[in-house]
């Protein structure tokens, strides 16, 4: 194949070019070449494509993102914000944390080992990128139905993934989800956070300025795994009835990883870089564009002295490729040597490819020839917008109007203990010990709480004990039912499971998984529940300090239900006073906190005894929430309560079964006036918790719940070898521990 330069692509207007091909459509071809007043080269053609792609443009999505800039402030707490790798909140003692949730769905389907440990790499590297020391990871994960075959493909090779890529690395996996449903059959959702920490004045971003700075590429070679990878992967739809791209999926090397965090952490710490950005989604190209769009100058490359693994790569391949454990430093000219000599020093190859220009252009040559000359912008920041058709779906108001109010109900005590027995026992709703046992949680030695507590907390200074604590949660049922509702939903989970553990909820990023964006049904989806995503951040004061947006979640005609996945971080003074879900000590007594009412819609109870879904789901309120979050913090802060767990899918009974088998202690309850005994253990209202209260602090904590306007029911107290429901059944933990833990290795040993 000729090489096409920027001077023949200039005499040769009307030579055919395969933009249809590489993704882009019919106009956004023709803006490239209005662009650039002629038609772009091979290279730049392979560039935009990549960058224009849905993935790394949000093309259908920001005209909806913007929401969170717009209507959600700042709080105090918030140093960088959307636009860069991760957002970066103060946490006090001059630390920062930076944080994100991203996707890896498409490529986890087709290659699950690697598609998923990929994803932790990348996340990881972001979190890098901003200066920091990467301290834990999350995984929020969705699959198809537990007992479909293709399940037990893809789940234990993500699971692998995630463990083999997070433990070689040696960070511990403090949280997450693990869901079933078979909306999600041909489209796993493996959505992969990461936490980092720095001082404040460690801070880096992605900006190429100083004429004259080096561009160093440096970390693993350049290989032809991965091209067009993510970037193309997450910008189609799998359908089998036509052509599909589908680029081979990235390799990951943990060990390489390694060595390029605690390199570049050095690199850091002698303060030789002036940016930095790591190489994710679309390479080279968002690499280069980005950095050089957001410095104050243009930038020069010279490509064909990238480090390769292949030397039969095309230039436009090497600026596709997404090879793993990459990273783009700007460095001053005095600072190259010694960045060289660190980079030697932990065995990672480094190359100078290019340097910052006084000019406005991103140039790249390969071999002495010019085969990329762009404005910088255009690529990085100025892809297509579009404004998508979105409409309510036809049947949604048929969907809402099939009530889980008209359900058959258990009767009898026998009925509720069989029924209980389902629920607990159900892939959703089971143990995930056989999952999480295979992840490291414990790793550096400054992990507080892991699964299944209700949030994951790892300590952060030694000396004040000083930590940070991140949920993840996310509910597609609601959502199907309820858009706007389900984002809040989601957000209020992980707010509540943030307070539950002691910790001051801070800031949110988000992975907002949907269908295909052209259809106008996920598009009405996407912006319901963006709305009031943003809506419901407004309300509490967290700000969104970032994400990722995941698209064309979609077999065919079949979309995934709408899965917005948000991650809440908090932070804790002293670790010593987090609270635990364990009901630890006999004759704790058990309140409830909240209002319970006949909420079924979407429920657990619904899907897992009458496979059924429909109605509305819980309402939100986010006063509430807010309130709930201020009392379990100021309990956990001061004392007064020695256990906590939120309440949410399967109700309070689930939550007292987890409870009690976490603390190997049984619980005697006794239903509330006004609740009849089927609400009061399976109602999934929102806004409430659950905690165990030493009797010497019961009146205390319920002056303050009273002062404070909070209902809180004593429900019940820690004791015995059962759940012991009075009046209607008893299961001893026994018998539980067994139905709670057998499914899922079951299913997937």
């Amino acid at each position: 194949m000729s090489l096409d330069t920027v001077k023949h692509a200039s005499e040769t207007p009307d030579s055919e070019q395969p933009w249809k091909e590489l993704g882009l459509k019919e106009d956004e071809y023709a803006r490239i070449r209005e662009i650039l007043g002629r038609r772009p080269t091979g290279a730049e053609l392979a560039m935009y494509s990549v960058m224009w792609s849905e993935h790394c443009s949000y093309k259908s999505s920001k005209v909806h993102l913007k929401q969170f800039g717009e209507k959600v402030p700042d709080n105090d707490a918030m140093l960088v914000g959307i636009g860069e790798n991760a957002g970066v909140v103060d946490v006090g003692q001059g630390y920062a944390v930076t944080f994100k949730v991203e996707s890896h769905n498409h490529p986890s389907y087709i290659e699950p080992y690697q598609g998923a440990a990929t994803g932790v790499g990348g996340i990881v590297r972001d979190i890098l990128a901003m200066g920091a020391r990467p301290v834990a990871v999350v995984d929020p994960l969705r699959f198809g139905a537990a007992d479909h075959p293709d399940t037990k493909r893809v789940l234990p090779g993500v699971v692998a993934g995630i463990g083999g890529y997070g433990n070689c690395l040696g960070l511990p996996n403090i949280g997450g989800e693990v869901v079933f449903d078979s909306c999600y059959q041909g489209n796993p959702l493996v959505n992969a956070g990461c936490i980092g920490v720095m001082k404040h004045e460690d801070i880096h971003l992605a900006k190429a300025s100083g004429p004259g700075n080096k561009v160093i590429l440096y970390g693993a070679r350049t290989g032809g795994d991965g091209i067009g990878g993510v970037s193309v992967l997450a910008s189609e739809t799998f359908d089998d009835t036509k052509p599909t791209k589908r680029p081979a999926v990235q390799v990951g090397d943990p060990f390489q990883e390694k060595l390029l965090i605690e390199c570049t952490l050095e690199i850091f710490k002698e303060k030789l870089v002036a940016g930095i950005q790591d190489l994710g989604g679309a390479g080279l190209s968002c690499a280069t564009s980005e950095l050089a769009s957001a410095g104050s100058g243009g930038m020069r490359v010279e490509l064909d002295t990238v480090p390769l693994r292949d030397a039969t790569l095309s230039p436009e391949e090497i600026l596709m490729s997404e090879s793993q454990e990459r990273m783009c430093a700007i460095v001053e000219p005095q600072h190259v040597d010694r960045f060289m000599e660190i980079c030697e020093k932990w065995d990672v190859t480094a190359t100078v490819i290019g340097e910052v220009t006084d000019g406005d252009h991103l140039e790249i040559f390969w071999h002495g020839e010019l085969i990329v000359d762009v404005p910088p912008g255009t690529v990085a920041h100025e892809g297509p917008t579009y404004h998508r058709p979105y409409a309510r779906p036809e049947w949604q108001d048929a969907l809402q109007a099939d009530d889980a109010g008209k359900l058959d109900r258990p009767q009898t005590g026998a009925e509720l203990k069989d029924q209980v027995l389902k629920l607990i026992s159900s892939p959703n709703q089971a143990s995930k010990s056989w999952i999480t046992d295979q992840y490291d949680r414990f790793v550096q030695g400054n992990t507080v709480l892991a699964q299944p507590e209700d949030a994951g907390m790892v300590r952060i200074d030694d000396e004040t004990n000083l930590g940070v604590a991140m949920a993840t949660d996310g509910n597609g049922r609601y959502a199907k039912l309820d858009p706007y509702t389900g984002a809040q939903l989601a957000l209020a989970e992980a707010y509540r499971n943030v307070a539950a553990s002691g910790a001051k909820p801070l800031a949110i990023s988000d992975c907002l998984n949907f269908g295909s964006p052209e259809d106008p049904a996920v598009m009405w989806q996407f912006a319901e529940a963006t709305r009031g995503l943003a809506d419901g951040c407004l309300q509490l004061g967290t700000p969104v300090t970032g994400g990722n947006v995941s698209l064309y979640n979609q077999t065919g005609e079949v979309a995934i239900h709408p899965t917005p996945v948000v991650a809440v971080l908090g932070v804790i003074d002293d670790v010593n006073r987090r609270t635990p879900i364990a009901f630890a000590e006999e004759g704790q007594l058990l309140y409830l906190l909240g209002d319970t009412k006949e909420e079924f819609g979407g429920s657990a109870w619904s899907e897992v005894i009458h496979q059924h879904l429909g109605g509305m789901p819980p309402a939100v309120d986010l006063d509430r929430e807010k309130l709930l979050g201020e009392i379990l913090i100021s309990a956990s802060r001061d004392g007064m309560i020695d256990a906590a767990h939120d309440l949410s899918d399967g109700g309070l009974v689930q939550a007292v079964v987890e409870s009690c088998l976490r603390g190997g202690n049984g619980a005697r309850l006794v239903v509330p006036e006004g609740l009849d005994a089927f609400t009061f253990l399976f109602s999934e209202s929102a806004g409430r918790a659950v905690v165990a209260v030493p009797r010497s602090e019961e009146l205390r904590f319920t002056d303050m719940c009273g002062a404070r306007g909070l209902p809180a029911t004593r429900i019940g107290v820690v004791d015995g070898d059962a759940v012991d429901v009075q009046g209607e059944f008893a299961l001893s933990l026994e018998e539980l521990r067994t139905a709670h833990e057998a499914t899922i290795p079951g299913l997937l040993a």
